[in-house]
Parts: C-alpha cells; sequence; structure tokens
C-alpha cells in the first residue's frame, strides 16, 4: 500500500529506514522537502556517503548495479540517490529496479524520485518497490486539504493566525504551495509569534508583494483602478519594463475572453480552464462588469502596449498600459481615446 507523506515524516521521526524509497508527484515542493527529511534522517543513521545518479536518455542501467556493488570508501553506509524525473525508467531501468528490490544491498538506502506522476506509472517496478521498502506517492492538495496543510505549516513557523487568516492566505496561494512556503516564511518575519489576524494579514502581504505583477493583474480585475496604478508605478521605479509587465496581463485578458464567451456554462468554462475555486470570485467580479466585446478592446489595447514597448509607433508605452489598466478596473472607460 502507498505511504501518505504524513505517514512518511512519523516513521522517519520515530525509526529506522527502509532499504528502498520511492518519491514520486508532482508537488515539487512536498517531494523535495520529503526528500530532504529522508536525506537527513539517513545522515542521522551513518548514512554519510551519497552517490547520485541522474537518469537522462541513453542512461546505463547497469551504473545502479555498479553503485550498489561497490564498496564504500568513506563510510560503512551509504546512499544512492536515483532520478527518474519522468517516472518511466523504460525496459531496461523497470528490470534493473526489480533486481536491486529482490536483494537489497545491506547498509544501503535507493531513493527514488519521479518529478511526473500518474496512477499509470504504478506498474511492476513500483510493486517492487512497496514490497522491498516504501512508496510515497504526492498527490496535488484538495481544495479542502489545504486550508490544514497552511495552518500546520504556519504553527511549525511559530506563527499564530486566526482562522480568517489562513483563509485569506489560502485564497491568495490559489492551490500553489511554494507560493505557500515563501508566504509564510515572510510572515515568519514580518509578524514573529504575534497574534495574526485576516486584516494584518492582508497588510503584510500587501506590503510584501506590492510591486508585484500578479497583483497588479488581480487589482485591475477586481475594479481597484487606484491600486493598479500605484502598484504599476512601483514596478516602474523598480525598473521593470512594460514589456515584461504585459505577458500575465495578456494571459489574463485572454482567459477572460474564453470565459466571456462561455458564460452560458461558467462553471464547465472553469473546469475546462483548470481554474482554482478560490480564484473564481475575481474572474466572476471581473465579468460581471462588462460584456465580451469589451474584453476583446482591452486584447486590441494590449497590442498596442506591445508594439510601444518595444519601440515600434508613436505613443507613450507607459501611458497606454496605464489607459488599458483604468479600462480593465472600470468597464465603462472607453478605450476609444487609446485606440486612436
Amino acid at each position: 500500500m502507498p505511504t501518505s507523506p504524513q505517514v512518511l515524516r512519523k516513521q522517519l521521526a520515530t525509526g529506522d529506514i527502509k532499504p528502498v524509497y520511492l518519491l514520486a508527484g508532482e508537488e515539487h515542493l512536498l517531494l523535495l522537502e520529503a526528500a530532504d527529511a529522508l536525506r537527513a534522517r539517513a545522515r542521522e543513521l551513518g548514512y554519510v556517503e551519497r552517490e547520485i545518479l541522474d537518469v537522462e536518455s541513453g542512461f546505463d542501467w547497469d551504473a545502479l548495479t555498479r553503485c550498489a556493488s561497490a564498496m564504500s570508501l568513506f563510510a560503512t553506509r551509504k546512499l544512492i540517490d536515483l532520478r527518474v524525473p519522468s517516472g518511466k525508467p523504460g525496459k531496461d531501468g523497470s528490470a534493473a529496479i526489480i533486481e536491486y528490490c529482490g536483494n537489497p544491498p545491506p547498509d544501503t538506502v535507493l531513493l527514488i524520485t519521479a518529478t511526473q506522476w500518474s496512477k499509470a506509472h504504478e506498474t511492476s517496478w513500483v510493486a517492487a518497490v512497496e514490497k522491498a521498502g516504501v512508496f510515497v506517492p504526492m498527490w496535488p492538495l484538495k481544495p479542502n486539504e489545504l486550508f490544514d496543510w497552511v495552518a500546520q505549516r504556519m504553527a511549525a513557523r511559530g506563527l499564530k493566525p486566526s482562522r480568517d487568516a489562513i483563509d485569506v492566505l489560502v485564497e491568495r496561494i490559489e492551490g500553489n504551495l511554494l507560493a505557500a512556503a515563501q508566504e509564510i516564511d515572510k510572515l515568519v518575519l514580518l509578524q514573529g509569534d504575534a497574534p495574526l489576524d485576516a486584516a494584518t494579514l492582508e497588510d503584510l502581504v500587501a506590503d510584501s508583494a506590492r510591486y508585484d505583477v500578479f497583483k497588479l493583474a488581480d487589482a485591475a480585475l477586481t475594479g481597484d483602478a487606484s491600486r493598479a496604478l500605484r502598484i504599476l508605478a512601483g514596478l516602474r521605479m523598480e525598473g521593470e519594463q512594460v514589456v515584461g509587465l504585459l505577458g500575465w496581463l495578456l494571459n489574463q485578458l485572454q482567459l477572460l475572453a474564453r470565459l466571456a464567451n462561455a458564460r452560458g456554462n461558467l462553471a464547465a468554462a472553469f473546469k475546462a480552464e483548470r481554474i482554482w475555486p478560490a480564484r473564481e470570485a475575481v474572474y466572476k467580479k471581473a465579468l460581471s462588469r462588462a460584456k465580451a466585446g469589451h474584453w476583446d478592446a482591452c486584447l486590441i489595447q494590449a497590442g498596442k502596449v506591445d508594439r510601444l514597448g518595444k519601440g515600434r509607433g508613436v505613443g507613450d508605452a507607459w501611458v497606454e498600459l496605464e489607459r488599458l489598466l483604468v479600462a480593465m478596473a472600470q468597464p465603462h472607460v472607453r478605450l476609444l481615446a487609446a485606440q486612436g
């Protein structure tokens, strides 16, 4: 049976380690931290030598056998770090792993990591790993699991958030665990162990991400034109270029144009676009303020901003970008002047 990341943490904290581990999944933060925890535990137990095998095209699977049978030069115990990014070792690789798991060498731990994973990957070699050791799949967290994950991570860092504060952070990160980890680390520096309510968290997050292109887009989409312009001014002061800022705005406008044309079945459109549920409110708010044609006009304006930013045409790219942001936030502001 597969082992959960939570159970793995408990096993590493309290017991010895198994001969073979497979950590696999596309939640890269969970995978990275689990692998780091295993390596740290192995070092504590005397597995101080480590050999890394990166599986790429043409990889010689005999290297695994040689590595397993080689005498250690510096210690009696070692860890073999076998990295199979695709999660598909192929026929030769599967055979090599199955053979290894059938008779693991003493005083050696084999750690296999894969950053691409699905149920289809779980073939005979994975069964061999489970028989000899531990298989830990890192599945994306469900929306109802994300709150607990954020709460536990904040508590582990010494933060004391209210439930509303956790809700705010969960909404902000939109399922991105790496973004959550970064925000929590910032909050530790800014807030320490003082109680953290939703309003304080909003202020701290806004300050720490004041000059952020993602927040620039969100301010415009939620109708806060003045904040969007303040963020734009900050980005300009920090040396950002118009063309570099336009990429995410263009992405969001194209998404809105597609959603606007699917209003009859918006729920299906959100699902098709793989939009995180906490993010839906932002787009619904934007769509409620304008018809589909408005977002098409904004895309035309974005094209003009792009041309001016690249030195093609007459006009000020920053001024035209300001017009675009205001139009996104306040659709009643016509773009006719910007199209001339």
